[in-house]
């Protein structure tokens, strides 16, 4: 899998949405218009900072580590049956993206991708519970090379409105590179096989592609 966000500032996604608040800014400012101008120019910074693509340093380790695949906050780690793709009993850990969260996605693990399932739904908050089952939603399975099977799920939330993915089935998947994207807050969840060590707890603030967050049996 390329990298193919690698050196670019900001989400390829996010340009229509610096730019438009860019043009206003300037228009407005031309104008003779110093308010509009001003809330312009907030709006452009926000937007920016949103779609924002920083760099980040990959762990280096054995190839049982598992990095977060977002930024946020950890709300949930739970033991449950995943009915959909796993079709098993597994760690669920949950992360919380708000909107001030860089919003890029990052695979959590080496391996290669076995299924990409896209599933339309509804637009709930995205830190409830039932947001697993009832949000718009994309699945990544991937396969590590022990065969150990990982799924990443992309889950929408309530402003959260689009959901991109960049990678394709059969690609290899590389820990910490990115491969997707979800506009303005949303949630990831990882579903990690029983007997996973998780080394993050309830509360903790993570960083993609950066933050040790198990390791794999």
């Amino acid at each position: 899998m390329a990298d193919r966000a690698v050196g670019v500032p900001f989400a390829k996604e996010g340009i229509p949405f610096i730019a438009a608040p860019v043009g206003v800014t300037l228009l407005t400012a031309w104008l003779g218009w110093p308010v509009v101008a001003f809330l312009g120019g907030i709006a452009t910074l926000f937007s920016a900072w949103f779609f924002r693509n920083p760099a980040r340093v990959i762990p280096q380790g054995p190839p049982n580590l598992i990095v977060a695949p977002g930024d946020g906050k950890v709300i949930a780690i739970e033991e449950e049956f995943e009915p959909r793709y796993l079709k098993e009993r597994s760690v669920r850990l949950t992360i919380f993206l708000n909107v001030f969260d860089v919003h890029i996605n990052r695979m959590p693990c080496d391996g290669v991708v076995e299924g990409i399932q896209y599933q339309p739904g509804l637009f709930l908050v995205a830190s409830k519970p039932d947001a697993t089952l009832r949000n718009e939603q994309n699945a990544v399975m991937i396969k590590t090379h022990n065969g150990i099977k990982v799924l990443c799920v992309q889950v929408a939330g309530l402003i959260a409105r689009r959901i991109v993915c960049w990678i394709s089935d059969r690609e290899q998947a590389i820990r910490g590179e990115r491969y997707g994207l979800i506009r303005f807050g949303s949630r990831m969840d990882t579903f990690l096989p029983i007997g996973t060590k998780i080394r993050v707890a309830v509360g903790d603030r993570v960083k993609g592609g950066e933050t040790i967050i198990g390791e794999l049996p």
